[in-house]
């Protein structure tokens, strides 16, 4: 599904990434772990198209996507759901929802409002409010929702625990696992390794942008030294 090779991106003058290499199969989670300030944002705005790679390959499906505009990208098949959300504020749930809302795909791929809350279901009741007016969780389950309409075969997700209480956390990870039984791909970026460890499959670390360690979450929570190098604070 996706296979990236040698990326470097930077901004400005400042050397970001380092020959980063990662792959997601289809229906995978993949967890990219790390510090702050590792690169983790930076690696899916490069894949997204966000920041332009200077150097490497994005293959999505077969095809070289490297450096392509993020519309074009997006109508590939890569949705984006970023740290800070961005939802419309002064729109309501149900209008956020079809801004995003995409002619493509069809059947099962096809996404709608209604399916988007049947996968929400909190949302439903929400459909009116403004999006200024939404809890942290919500506006999350919206700014996921919102992608999904564009119907995305790989999602994108930035920090999707951030600022999350507990309860809402296990939440996200029943939907993020129900996306995958959906066939979604996700690559997500997250600091939380325990809520990355409930819904990934393999995982990525990120240290001063270069890849440190790759592995199943199995066998990372078996290692020790590697979560107190790269992980601990």
């Amino acid at each position: 599904m996706l296979d990236v090779t040698d990326l470097d991106a930077y901004y400005g003058l400042s050397h970001i990434l380092f020959g980063v290499c990662l792959r997601a199969s289809r229906g995978e989670v993949v967890a990219l772990l790390g510090r702050n300030g590792a690169g983790k944002s930076t690696t899916l705005k490069a894949i997204m198209g966000l920041v332009p790679p200077a150097r490497g390959r994005v293959i999505f499906r077969g095809e070289d996507i490297t450096g392509r505009p993020p519309h074009v990208i997006c109508r590939k098949g890569i949705g984006f759901v970023p740290e800070d959300r961005r939802i419309f504020p002064d729109l309501t749930v149900w209008e956020n929802l079809e801004v995003g809302r995409s002619a493509e795909g069809n059947g099962e791929r096809r996404w709608t409002a209604e399916r988007a809350f049947e996968l929400f279901p909190a949302l439903k009741e929400l459909a009116r409010r403004r999006g200024d007016s939404l809890s942290g969780g919500e506006q999350q389950m919206l700014a996921i929702a919102r992608t999904l309409m564009g119907n995305p075969d790989l999602l994108l997700l930035d920090e999707p625990s951030e600022g999350l209480a507990p309860l809402v956390l296990r939440t996200m990870a029943e939907h993020i696992l129900r996306l995958k039984l959906a066939g979604i791909t996700i690559l997500l970026s997250e600091q939380n390794l325990h809520f990355a460890t409930r819904v990934s499959d393999r995982a990525y670390i990120l240290e001063k942008g270069r890849i440190q360690y790759e592995g199943s979450m199995g066998d990372l929570g078996k290692s020790r030294e590697v979560l107190r190098r790269y992980l601990m604070v």
